[in-house]
């Protein structure tokens, strides 16, 4: 069996980790690491029968995670003090949202980039007051300024000077040149509060942004940590409601996201025995396989032994994939020539 099975596997507790040989960790270790999944693996696996090695890797990874943990909530704390002087009301989105909120994906889960979300009419307001609070600009190059602000769901990114933290400022959740449109007033509308007084979308918009984040708006890099978020938010919510999924495909109807959301409630099935419930009132709701199932799964684990990318080509036509999306054929053909001009 290839190392990314495995490491998968374990993930979804088909294998026993007590019953790899020590020669199949080397391969599963250099998964995670590619993945950037190694501290889930490690919560995953707490208390499990490990090597020696493992086991203190593991326990580091573990310990690792819970400092990064903290490290993005007090972020989102600096966001909230540095916008609160002009009332700004923004929603935590990704990673810090799985974080504030206490949800199981959140366990040993890489926070990079502080992600939040605002409504549209205070986009100006926030960008003046972060960049007053001591964040600067990352990209200066005029071109992917004017691109950000034109067509993009997002201010172009943010970096804290003394802090070396990023934030990422987001208006809607895919971009404004999308073929999806989902609406972010809605999101905002029905986002719900931590216990630590951060605000979170509500379960289904946030696994329907899960979704989105992993289907429509990329070319799947980094797709098995995505696609293990939305499997732990959709077991987690199915846990404090069984009728979930009523829920989670009305919201993604209201957002265009409805087959986005399906097929990813199928991939996550097949990899990580995601449960499924059908339905046939008050709406109709099954899981037919589509043949290109087959090619996202092939494109999630297109990693070999060592953790290095496989299947260039089938890469190659998911990123073509993930710009097609985003813009119109004309817009793209210019936009890949100017770039491919600078480069």
């Amino acid at each position: 069996m290839s190392a990314i099975r495995t490491f998968v596997d374990l993930l979804a507790g088909r294998r026993e980790a007590a019953a790899l040989a020590p020669r199949e960790w080397d391969g599963v270790i250099s998964v995670a690491r590619a993945e950037a999944m190694l501290a889930t693996l490690a919560h995953r696996l707490e208390g499990a029968d490990l090597p020696p090695t493992v086991a203190a890797l593991f326990a580091d990874q573990r310990a690792a995670a819970a400092v990064a943990r903290a490290q993005s909530l007090w972020e989102a704390e600096m966001a909230r003090r540095a916008l609160a002087s002009q009332r700004i009301e923004f929603v935590l989105l990704k990673g810090t949202a799985y974080a504030a909120a206490g949800l199981s994906c959140a366990e040993g889960r890489q926070i990079g980039d502080l992600d939040i979300l605002v409504l549209v009419s205070d986009i100006g307001r926030a960008e003046n007051e972060l960049l007053e609070a001591g964040w600067g600009w990352v990209k200066s190059d005029p071109y992917d300024d004017a691109y950000y602000r034109e067509h993009m769901h997002e201010l172009p990114p943010l970096i804290h000077k003394a802090r070396d933290r990023m934030i990422d400022v987001h208006h809607t959740i895919l971009p404004r040149t999308h073929r999806v449109t989902p609406d972010p007033l809605i999101m905002m509308a029905e986002s719900v509060e931590t216990p630590t007084g951060f605000r979170v979308l509500s379960p289904p918009a946030m696994a329907c942004h899960c979704a989105a984040h992993l289907l429509a708006d990329g070319d799947l890099q980094g797709g098995l940590r995505n696609l293990w978020d939305f499997h732990r938010l959709v077991t987690d919510f199915l846990t404090d409601d069984p009728d979930f999924y009523l829920s989670l495909i009305e919201e993604a109807s209201t957002h265009g996201l409805a087959d986005v959301v399906k097929r990813a409630l199928r991939l996550s099935h097949r990899l990580y025995d995601t449960p499924l419930k059908s339905y046939t009132w008050p709406l109709k709701l099954d899981y037919h396989r589509e043949p290109s199932d087959n090619l996202f799964i092939r494109r999630l684990l297109a990693r070999d032994d060592w953790g290095g990318s496989t299947h260039f080509m089938l890469q190659q036509a998911f990123y073509i994939r993930s710009h097609w999306l985003r813009m119109p054929p004309l817009m793209l053909s210019r936009h890949l020539w100017t770039k491919w001009r600078r480069r």
